[in-house]
Protein backbone atom coordinates (compact mmCIF):
# COMPACT_ATOMS: atom_id res chain seq x y z
CA UNK A 1 0.00 0.00 0.00
CA UNK A 2 1.18 3.56 -0.72
CA UNK A 3 0.57 5.74 2.32
CA UNK A 4 1.07 9.48 2.85
CA UNK A 5 1.44 10.58 6.47
CA UNK A 6 1.06 14.25 7.35
CA UNK A 7 2.78 15.27 10.56
CA UNK A 8 2.23 18.40 12.62
CA UNK A 9 4.98 20.88 11.79
CA UNK A 10 5.65 22.21 15.30
CA UNK A 11 8.34 19.63 16.11
CA UNK A 12 10.63 17.40 14.11
CA UNK A 13 10.00 13.67 13.77
CA UNK A 14 10.87 12.10 16.13
CA UNK A 15 10.74 14.97 18.63
CA UNK A 16 14.02 15.56 20.46
CA UNK A 17 12.13 16.37 23.63
CA UNK A 18 8.39 17.06 24.03
CA UNK A 19 6.09 16.15 21.14
CA UNK A 20 3.42 13.50 21.59
CA UNK A 21 1.81 13.55 18.15
CA UNK A 22 5.18 13.66 16.40
CA UNK A 23 6.22 10.56 18.34
CA UNK A 24 3.15 8.66 17.12
CA UNK A 25 3.89 9.77 13.56
CA UNK A 26 7.47 8.56 13.99
CA UNK A 27 6.38 5.07 15.01
CA UNK A 28 4.04 4.86 12.01
CA UNK A 29 6.75 6.05 9.62
CA UNK A 30 9.21 3.51 11.05
CA UNK A 31 7.06 0.39 11.35
CA UNK A 32 4.89 0.68 8.24
CA UNK A 33 7.86 0.52 5.80
CA UNK A 34 9.07 -2.56 7.69
CA UNK A 35 5.69 -4.15 6.95
CA UNK A 36 6.24 -3.63 3.22
CA UNK A 37 4.34 -0.38 2.64
CA UNK A 38 5.61 2.60 0.65
CA UNK A 39 5.31 5.54 3.03
CA UNK A 40 5.72 9.25 2.30
CA UNK A 41 6.20 11.42 5.38
CA UNK A 42 5.33 15.12 5.16
CA UNK A 43 7.23 16.74 8.03
CA UNK A 44 9.99 19.23 8.81
CA UNK A 45 13.28 18.74 6.98
CA UNK A 46 15.20 17.96 10.19
CA UNK A 47 13.10 14.82 10.69
CA UNK A 48 14.56 11.29 10.58
CA UNK A 49 12.53 8.42 9.19
CA UNK A 50 12.57 5.14 7.24
CA UNK A 51 9.82 6.61 5.07
CA UNK A 52 10.41 8.87 2.06
CA UNK A 53 10.67 12.28 3.70
CA UNK A 54 9.04 15.20 1.90
CA UNK A 55 10.21 18.30 3.82
CA UNK A 56 7.56 20.97 4.27
CA UNK A 57 9.89 23.41 6.04
CA UNK A 58 13.68 23.11 6.49
CA UNK A 59 13.23 22.63 10.23
CA UNK A 60 10.51 22.42 12.87
CA UNK A 61 8.38 25.54 13.21
CA UNK A 62 9.02 25.94 16.94
CA UNK A 63 12.74 26.45 16.24
CA UNK A 64 12.06 29.62 14.27
CA UNK A 65 12.28 32.93 16.14
CA UNK A 66 9.29 34.30 14.30
CA UNK A 67 7.18 31.39 15.58
CA UNK A 68 7.46 32.61 19.16
CA UNK A 69 4.64 34.96 18.16
CA UNK A 70 1.60 32.66 17.95
CA UNK A 71 0.08 34.69 15.11
CA UNK A 72 3.12 34.05 12.92
CA UNK A 73 3.17 30.41 14.00
CA UNK A 74 -0.43 30.00 12.86
CA UNK A 75 0.41 31.65 9.53
CA UNK A 76 3.33 29.25 9.04
CA UNK A 77 1.01 26.30 9.59
CA UNK A 78 -1.27 27.44 6.78
CA UNK A 79 1.71 27.98 4.50
CA UNK A 80 2.72 24.45 5.39
CA UNK A 81 -0.71 23.08 4.48
CA UNK A 82 -0.53 24.73 1.05
CA UNK A 83 2.88 23.14 0.43
CA UNK A 84 1.62 19.72 1.54
CA UNK A 85 -1.37 19.93 -0.80
CA UNK A 86 0.89 20.89 -3.70
CA UNK A 87 3.32 18.02 -3.10
CA UNK A 88 0.57 15.47 -2.53
CA UNK A 89 -0.87 16.20 -5.96
CA UNK A 90 2.45 15.11 -7.48
CA UNK A 91 2.42 11.58 -6.07
CA UNK A 92 -0.01 8.67 -6.21
CA UNK A 93 -1.06 7.16 -2.88
CA UNK A 94 -3.80 4.81 -1.72
CA UNK A 95 -4.56 6.72 1.49
CA UNK A 96 -3.58 9.95 3.24
CA UNK A 97 -3.23 9.84 7.02
CA UNK A 98 -3.70 13.32 8.45
CA UNK A 99 -2.22 14.18 11.87
CA UNK A 100 -2.45 17.93 11.29
CA UNK A 101 -6.04 18.14 12.48
CA UNK A 102 -8.80 20.38 11.19
CA UNK A 103 -6.54 22.62 9.09
CA UNK A 104 -6.18 19.96 6.41
CA UNK A 105 -9.85 18.95 6.19
CA UNK A 106 -11.00 21.69 3.75
CA UNK A 107 -8.54 20.29 1.19
CA UNK A 108 -9.58 16.62 1.36
CA UNK A 109 -11.88 17.01 -1.64
CA UNK A 110 -8.83 17.75 -3.81
CA UNK A 111 -7.84 14.07 -3.65
CA UNK A 112 -9.43 10.94 -5.09
CA UNK A 113 -7.96 8.72 -2.39
CA UNK A 114 -9.46 8.65 1.13
CA UNK A 115 -8.12 10.90 3.89
CA UNK A 116 -8.07 9.48 7.41
CA UNK A 117 -7.71 11.97 10.27
CA UNK A 118 -6.48 11.00 13.71
CA UNK A 119 -7.82 13.37 16.34
CA UNK A 120 -5.00 14.15 18.75
CA UNK A 121 -6.56 17.02 20.67
CA UNK A 122 -9.68 17.67 22.74
CA UNK A 123 -12.94 18.16 20.84
CA UNK A 124 -14.68 20.60 23.19
CA UNK A 125 -13.09 23.76 21.74
CA UNK A 126 -15.83 25.79 20.06
CA UNK A 127 -14.12 26.80 16.82
CA UNK A 128 -12.75 23.29 16.28
CA UNK A 129 -16.19 21.77 16.86
CA UNK A 130 -17.46 24.19 14.22
CA UNK A 131 -14.91 23.00 11.64
CA UNK A 132 -15.05 19.27 12.41
CA UNK A 133 -18.85 19.29 12.25
CA UNK A 134 -18.70 20.57 8.69
CA UNK A 135 -16.49 17.69 7.60
CA UNK A 136 -18.10 15.05 9.80
CA UNK A 137 -18.48 12.45 7.04
CA UNK A 138 -14.75 12.02 6.52
CA UNK A 139 -13.24 9.05 8.42
CA UNK A 140 -11.81 9.81 11.86
CA UNK A 141 -9.85 7.86 14.46
CA UNK A 142 -10.20 8.81 18.12
CA UNK A 143 -7.34 8.06 20.52
CA UNK A 144 -9.71 7.32 23.41
CA UNK A 145 -13.43 6.69 23.71
CA UNK A 146 -13.86 9.61 26.08
CA UNK A 147 -12.40 11.94 23.43
CA UNK A 148 -15.50 11.42 21.30
CA UNK A 149 -18.06 12.73 23.78
CA UNK A 150 -18.11 16.42 22.78
CA UNK A 151 -18.54 15.46 19.10
CA UNK A 152 -20.30 12.08 19.00
CA UNK A 153 -21.61 12.46 15.44
CA UNK A 154 -18.32 12.36 13.54
CA UNK A 155 -17.64 9.39 11.28
CA UNK A 156 -15.46 7.45 13.73
CA UNK A 157 -14.01 4.33 12.13
CA UNK A 158 -12.03 3.22 15.22
CA UNK A 159 -10.58 4.14 18.55
CA UNK A 160 -6.85 3.39 18.45
CA UNK A 161 -4.90 3.95 21.63
CA UNK A 162 -1.49 5.54 21.30
CA UNK A 163 1.46 3.22 21.72
CA UNK A 164 5.12 3.54 22.65
CA UNK A 165 8.34 1.69 21.92
CA UNK A 166 9.15 -0.21 25.11
CA UNK A 167 12.78 -0.66 24.11
CA UNK A 168 13.42 2.93 25.13
CA UNK A 169 11.77 2.70 28.55
CA UNK A 170 13.21 0.33 31.13
CA UNK A 171 11.15 -1.25 33.88
CA UNK A 172 12.38 -0.16 37.33
CA UNK A 173 11.04 -2.24 40.21
CA UNK A 174 12.93 -0.29 42.87
CA UNK A 175 12.99 3.48 42.27
CA UNK A 176 16.04 5.25 43.69
CA UNK A 177 14.36 8.62 44.17
CA UNK A 178 11.90 9.52 46.89
CA UNK A 179 10.01 12.03 44.79
CA UNK A 180 6.79 12.62 42.88
CA UNK A 181 7.03 13.60 39.22
CA UNK A 182 5.22 15.88 36.79
CA UNK A 183 5.82 15.55 33.05
CA UNK A 184 4.51 17.22 29.92
CA UNK A 185 3.59 20.83 29.23
CA UNK A 186 3.66 23.65 31.74
CA UNK A 187 0.14 24.74 30.88
CA UNK A 188 -3.02 25.23 33.00
CA UNK A 189 -4.87 22.24 31.54
CA UNK A 190 -2.14 19.84 32.71
CA UNK A 191 -2.49 20.99 36.33
CA UNK A 192 1.04 22.01 37.42
CA UNK A 193 -0.28 24.25 40.21
CA UNK A 194 -2.39 21.39 41.53
CA UNK A 195 0.62 19.04 41.33
CA UNK A 196 2.63 21.44 43.48
CA UNK A 197 -0.23 21.66 45.98
CA UNK A 198 -0.44 17.86 46.20
CA UNK A 199 3.30 17.55 46.78
CA UNK A 200 3.41 20.27 49.43
CA UNK A 201 0.44 18.90 51.35
CA UNK A 202 1.91 15.40 51.13
CA UNK A 203 5.29 16.58 52.38
CA UNK A 204 6.90 15.09 49.26
CA UNK A 205 9.53 16.38 46.87
CA UNK A 206 8.21 17.13 43.38
CA UNK A 207 10.36 17.14 40.24
CA UNK A 208 8.77 18.85 37.25
CA UNK A 209 10.02 18.13 33.73
CA UNK A 210 7.94 20.20 31.34
CA UNK A 211 7.98 22.18 28.15
CA UNK A 212 7.27 25.91 28.44
CA UNK A 213 5.98 27.01 25.05
CA UNK A 214 5.52 30.62 23.98
CA UNK A 215 1.77 30.49 24.61
CA UNK A 216 2.39 29.34 28.22
CA UNK A 217 5.32 31.61 29.08
CA UNK A 218 3.30 34.23 30.97
CA UNK A 219 1.41 31.53 32.90
CA UNK A 220 4.68 29.88 33.90
CA UNK A 221 6.33 33.14 34.98
CA UNK A 222 3.38 34.37 37.05
CA UNK A 223 1.75 31.20 38.40
CA UNK A 224 4.40 28.48 38.55
CA UNK A 225 7.83 30.05 38.93
CA UNK A 226 7.04 31.72 42.29
CA UNK A 227 6.15 28.26 43.69
CA UNK A 228 9.46 26.67 42.69
CA UNK A 229 11.94 26.73 45.58
CA UNK A 230 14.57 24.46 44.05
CA UNK A 231 14.37 22.13 47.03
CA UNK A 232 10.96 20.60 47.63
CA UNK A 233 9.63 21.82 44.27
CA UNK A 234 12.19 21.46 41.49
CA UNK A 235 11.85 22.46 37.83
CA UNK A 236 14.29 20.65 35.55
CA UNK A 237 12.87 21.86 32.23
CA UNK A 238 12.02 20.00 29.05
CA UNK A 239 13.64 16.56 28.78
CA UNK A 240 14.25 14.03 26.02
CA UNK A 241 13.79 10.24 25.84
CA UNK A 242 17.05 9.30 27.59
CA UNK A 243 16.48 11.62 30.55
CA UNK A 244 12.82 10.58 30.69
CA UNK A 245 13.71 6.95 31.36
CA UNK A 246 15.55 7.74 34.60
CA UNK A 247 13.26 10.61 35.57
CA UNK A 248 10.14 8.43 35.48
CA UNK A 249 11.71 5.17 36.56
CA UNK A 250 13.08 6.61 39.79
CA UNK A 251 9.84 8.39 40.71
CA UNK A 252 7.41 6.83 43.18
CA UNK A 253 4.42 8.22 41.27
CA UNK A 254 3.53 10.49 38.37
CA UNK A 255 1.07 13.26 39.24
CA UNK A 256 -1.50 13.97 36.52
CA UNK A 257 -4.00 16.46 38.03
CA UNK A 258 -5.84 17.06 34.77
CA UNK A 259 -7.81 20.28 34.38
CA UNK A 260 -9.20 19.41 30.94
CA UNK A 261 -10.59 16.52 28.94
CA UNK A 262 -7.27 14.74 28.27
CA UNK A 263 -7.50 13.04 24.83
CA UNK A 264 -5.00 10.32 25.78
CA UNK A 265 -1.83 11.27 27.70
CA UNK A 266 1.32 9.55 26.45
CA UNK A 267 3.13 10.58 29.64
CA UNK A 268 0.86 8.24 31.62
CA UNK A 269 1.82 5.15 29.64
CA UNK A 270 5.47 6.22 29.59
CA UNK A 271 5.43 6.32 33.39
CA UNK A 272 3.69 2.94 33.69
CA UNK A 273 6.16 1.41 31.24
CA UNK A 274 8.90 2.30 33.71
CA UNK A 275 6.85 0.73 36.51
CA UNK A 276 5.76 4.07 37.94
CA UNK A 277 2.13 4.33 39.12
CA UNK A 278 -0.03 7.25 37.99
CA UNK A 279 -2.22 9.43 40.18
CA UNK A 280 -4.63 11.13 37.78
CA UNK A 281 -7.69 13.32 38.12
CA UNK A 282 -10.80 11.67 36.69
CA UNK A 283 -11.02 13.60 33.45
CA UNK A 284 -10.86 12.58 29.81
CA UNK A 285 -9.00 9.36 29.12
CA UNK A 286 -7.73 8.76 32.68
CA UNK A 287 -9.88 5.69 33.36
CA UNK A 288 -9.08 4.17 29.96
CA UNK A 289 -5.34 4.49 30.49
CA UNK A 290 -4.93 3.94 34.23
CA UNK A 291 -6.46 0.86 35.83
CA UNK A 292 -7.73 2.32 39.08
CA UNK A 293 -6.17 0.79 42.22
CA UNK A 294 -3.97 -1.51 40.11
CA UNK A 295 -1.67 0.73 38.06
CA UNK A 296 -2.37 3.89 40.02
CA UNK A 297 -5.31 5.87 41.33
CA UNK A 298 -7.97 7.85 39.48
CA UNK A 299 -9.12 10.57 41.89
CA UNK A 300 -11.59 13.43 41.98
CA UNK A 301 -9.58 16.19 43.64
CA UNK A 302 -6.45 17.26 45.50
CA UNK A 303 -7.62 15.73 48.77
CA UNK A 304 -8.08 12.31 47.17
CA UNK A 305 -4.73 12.66 45.40
CA UNK A 306 -2.99 13.23 48.74
CA UNK A 307 -4.60 10.06 50.08
CA UNK A 308 -3.46 8.21 46.97
CA UNK A 309 0.14 9.29 47.61
CA UNK A 310 -0.08 7.68 51.04
CA UNK A 311 -1.32 4.41 49.49
CA UNK A 312 1.05 4.32 46.52
CA UNK A 313 3.01 1.35 47.91
CA UNK A 314 -0.13 -0.76 47.41
CA UNK A 315 0.48 -0.59 43.66
CA UNK A 316 2.69 -3.32 42.19
CA UNK A 317 5.06 -1.70 39.74
CA UNK A 318 5.14 -4.82 37.56
CA UNK A 319 1.37 -4.46 37.02
CA UNK A 320 2.04 -1.01 35.56
CA UNK A 321 4.56 -2.37 33.07
CA UNK A 322 2.36 -5.30 32.09
CA UNK A 323 -0.63 -3.04 31.38
CA UNK A 324 1.44 -1.12 28.85
CA UNK A 325 2.83 -4.30 27.31
CA UNK A 326 -0.70 -5.61 26.83
CA UNK A 327 -2.48 -2.46 25.63
CA UNK A 328 -0.17 0.40 24.63
CA UNK A 329 2.73 -0.73 22.46
CA UNK A 330 3.76 0.96 19.22
CA UNK A 331 3.52 -2.37 17.42
CA UNK A 332 -0.11 -2.88 18.45
CA UNK A 333 -0.99 0.70 17.48
CA UNK A 334 0.58 0.36 14.02
CA UNK A 335 -1.16 -2.98 13.42
CA UNK A 336 -4.51 -1.39 14.28
CA UNK A 337 -3.90 1.52 11.91
CA UNK A 338 -2.92 -0.87 9.13
CA UNK A 339 -6.25 -2.70 9.53
CA UNK A 340 -8.12 0.62 9.32
CA UNK A 341 -6.20 1.62 6.17
CA UNK A 342 -7.21 -1.60 4.41
CA UNK A 343 -10.82 -1.22 5.54
CA UNK A 344 -11.11 2.35 4.27
CA UNK A 345 -9.33 1.71 0.98
CA UNK A 346 -11.46 -1.38 0.32
CA UNK A 347 -14.64 0.59 1.00
CA UNK A 348 -13.45 3.39 -1.32
CA UNK A 349 -12.87 0.92 -4.17
CA UNK A 350 -16.23 -0.86 -3.93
Amino acid sequence: MRIAIISPLEEQVPPKKYGGTELIVYYLSQFLPEKGHKVYLFASGDSKTKASLIPVFPRAIRKEKIAQDMRYREALKYIGVSRIVGELRKIKVDIIHNHLGWRFLPFCSFFKCPVLTTLHGPLDIAYQKFVYSRFKNYPFVSISNSQRKPLPNLNYVATIYNGIDLDGLNFNEEPKGNYLSFLGRMSPEKGPVEAIQIAKKSGMKLKMAAKVDAVDRKYFETKIKPLIDGKQIQFIGEIGPKEKNDFLGNSIALLVPLQWREPFGLFMIEAMACGTPVIAFDRGSAREVVENKKTGFVVKNIKEAIEAVKKINQIKRLDCRERVEKNFTAEKMVDNYEKVYYKIVKKQNI
